[in-house]
């Protein structure tokens, strides 16, 4: 097994991106917490940069400076949630657009789509982002976004980006790929190299990687995409606090160690579970047994903590393991330093209609888990247990 090979200067970037001392008169190492929601002017409609916290924050400058850099991007940009920042890509579009989602996402963006977005006139045609040629079928004349996650959740499905980019801007130019990189992180996966337009982020999860903060973000080279997301970030209001933003900035400082020690304890997870018997099969994409395993070596870094797997057996099996664990917490999200489970079909992707759920695999036995930064010995004897208590379910 070989990702491509992680280039220097991540952490350095991390610590260091619009982290300068000289832009506070204090000369502060920390950046501070800028808390005023509003800031004096010079003269009326003359200001130093700042008029109004929602506008803009010195706080937020600093993350969204050091956000963008770890992506290689030109611009970035935060909000209050991940979902958030779907609402802010969604905002871009007109009645009568068209999207082309990916079949497999996140439950509260298929449910923003679903039951928000059609509401706006917006539709939306669900496909499998592994297969080129459904994506280039589905796209239609009023097509304005393409929108895929890679790698899935919770089916953990790797989808060629390259390739993706490739055709939809060979059909139009102006067609938009937007590339959920939640699960990889700038640390593990930079789509924006790969040809993507934006990379979205929920910012709750790796990026802030601590369990205590919700926040979303975009990161894109188009000046034109940058004006439009930054305007209605503004406009539409959804803005992170100060404090959140100081926050996620302090995180980022620890994302390549994080995010290295996540990789390591999951793919000992991933082994273990892979031999046990109980187990029907294993979505790690850094696992040979992945369908899609050649695509992540080629456009990744490495891999996170975050995978799923088929129990064998009914929903009392997957039930009576969930309860059994110790370690694992039995909790919705994932990304921080401790360990989670889930069961995605009652739980994280309930909100898929039942229909989809069950053409797409997301069964009663399909378990989510989030490996975080325990011992892994601790986590594999907490996974044996549960799994034994499975047994006699």
């Amino acid at each position: 097994m070989s990702f491509k090979p992680q280039p220097s200067g991540f952490a350095t970037k991390s610590i260091h991106s619009g982290q300068s001392p000289e832009q506070w008169k204090s000369a502060s190492v920390i950046p501070p917490i800028s808390l005023s929601t509003t800031f004096k002017q010079d003269a009326p409609g003359e200001h130093r940069g700042y008029e109004y916290s929602r506008s803009g924050n010195p706080t937020r400058n600093v993350l969204e400076t050091c956000f963008a850099a770890l992506d290689n991007a030109k611009y970035g940009l935060t909000f209050s949630s991940g979902l958030g920042a779907t609402t802010a890509v969604l905002t871009m579009l007109s009645s009568g657009d068209h999207i082309i989602m990916g079949d497999d996402v996140y439950g509260g963006t298929n449910r923003l789509i679903r039951q928000v977005a059609t509401r706006l006139g917006i539709s939306a045609t669900f496909v499998d982002p592994t297969k080129l040629d459904v994506i280039k079928a589905s796209v239609k004349p009023e097509t304005k976004l393409v929108w895929i996650e890679s790698p899935t959740n919770p089916l953990i499905k790797v989808a060629d980006i390259e390739a993706i980019a490739k055709l939809v801007h060979g059909i139009r130019e102006d067609l938009i790929l937007a590339v959920d990189n939640t699960f990889l992180t700038s640390y593990f996966q930079r789509p924006l190299e790969l040809g993507a337009d934006l990379v979205c982020y929920s910012m709750t999860k790796y990026m802030n990687g601590h369990t205590d903060v919700v926040m979303g973000g975009i990161t894109m080279n188009s000046e034109k995409l940058y004006n439009s997301l930054k305007f209605l970030q503004n406009a539409v209001g959804i803005v992170p606090s100060p404090f959140d933003c100081y926050q996620v900035n302090r995180s980022l400082k620890t994302l390549s160690l994080r995010m290295e020690q996540h990789q390591k304890n999951a793919l000992k997870v991933a082994k273990y579970l892979e031999s046990h018997q109980l187990v029907e099969k294993v979505l790690h994409p850094a696992l040979p047994s992945h369908p899609q395993h050649q695509i992540a070596l080629k456009q990744t870094y490495g891999y996170s903590g975050v995978f799923s797997f088929y129990i064998k057996g009914e929903l009392k099996h997957s039930s009576a393991f969930l309860k059994a664990l110790k370690v694992f917490t039995l909790a919705e999200s994932l990304g921080g330093y401790e360990s989670l489970a889930e069961l995605p079909s009652v739980m994280t992707h309930a909100s898929v209609p039942a229909e989809d759920r069950k053409t797409l695999g997301i069964t009663d036995g399909l378990v989510r888990l989030s490996v975080g930064l325990e011992d892994a010995e601790d986590l594999i004897k907490d996974l044996e247990q549960a799994l034994e208590a499975a047994a006699k379910a």
